[in-house]
């Protein structure tokens, strides 16, 4: 059995989908140096996390995040080095289902990354689609940590049910599971308002990880319903959601102006608020500085309650993932 590592995770993470996504977010290689100062930007202010997956990256790019974060936190100087967490979810992927090839995933994530994981999740279950292949993924994620190949555990997408059963597996291994990582905003509450996770997740003593806490970017308030619109699926996706969530934004829009923030930053700091480690991402130095303007400083309880009622009170919200378990 391994010897317990401190895990160190700060108040928030970044989120690293974007660094080798075509698809979605449009990257391309001339990002690269951007990308290095973003990293640089985000640890040496104490944003030590860095939320990345094996199957990040489109195409031939696949695994791009994973080397990108690799050679960033080798070239990095400055200081909060000893803290950088770099939590890597290894996906359920159909031709996956033996222990050993989760123990396989882990190690050439780590040699993409050049260094162990710290922190290794289970990207997804497959409760919804089949059961029988959680199992093994499941008995080589407890594998990984007993063998001292990372420093925590942590799963990605799992609702209550699925959450019970999988901590009781790995508590009579002796294996705690450090993580929960779920879609949660101001147009997500879905996971801890209905499913009551959180709830959960302190009953275990496991944090909750908010991932896409600005909704695709939604809540930036940089996107109307006149448009210009994001390209793709992203466009798509604003035009059917941003007319249900016109006082939402207002709400949003509000709360900031009264701070003196920007509303994204209203939307971090109220995942903060929540008791979650939101995973924002950052393509650019500039979106990074804004991310970090929502460290520092709290919300108070009414301005909480109101956005709490917007967001209850929103007509849409954002589509849940299709892997999200009960």
């Amino acid at each position: 059995m391994q010897t317990l590592q401190k895990l160190f995770l700060p108040s928030m993470g970044c989120g690293t989908w974007a660094w080798g996504n075509q698809l979605l977010w449009g990257y391309d290689e001339s990002m690269d140096d951007q990308l290095q100062a973003v990293f640089n930007l985000c640890v040496s202010n104490g944003v030590t996390l860095f939320d990345t997956g094996d199957s990040y990256g489109t195409g031939r790019l696949n695994g791009r995040s994973e080397l990108l974060l690799g050679r960033f936190n080798r070239e990095y100087v400055g200081s909060d080095k000893e803290n950088i967490c770099i939590a890597t979810k290894l996906a359920a992927y159909p031709w996956r289902w033996t222990r050993q090839s989760m123990v396989r995933a882990c190690k050439s994530s780590a040699q993409r990354l050049g260094r162990n994981v710290d922190l290794v999740q289970m990207h997804w279950s497959t409760a919804n689609y089949a059961p029988w292949q959680e199992e093994g993924l499941l008995d080589g994620l407890a594998d990984v940590y007993e063998q001292g190949l990372v420093k925590g555990v942590g799963l990605s997408n799992y609702g209550p049910k699925r959450l019970k059963k999988v901590q009781k597996k790995f508590a009579e291994r002796g294996v705690p599971i450090a993580t929960l990582q779920v879609q949660y905003s101001l147009l997500s509450t879905y996971p801890v308002t209905q499913l009551k996770l959180k709830d959960l997740c302190d009953e275990f003593g496991i944090k909750l990880i908010a991932y896409s806490p600005l909704a695709l970017g939604i809540l930036t308030g940089k996107y109307s319903e006149q448009g210009p619109l994001p390209k793709g699926i992203r466009g798509l996706l604003f035009r059917q959601i941003l007319p249900g969530m016109r006082s939402l934004l207002g709400c949003l829009r509000e709360v900031a102006q009264s701070r003196n923030k920007t509303m994204s930053q209203v939307a971090i700091n109220w995942c903060i608020s929540k008791g979650t480690i939101p995973i924002p991402g950052a393509k650019s130095v500039e979106q990074a500085r804004e991310n970090l303007g929502a460290l520092g400083w709290q919300l108070d309880a009414s301005e909480i309650a109101e956005l709490d009622s917007a967001a209850a009170n929103a007509d849409k919200k954002m589509v849940q993932n299709i892997f999200q378990t009960k």
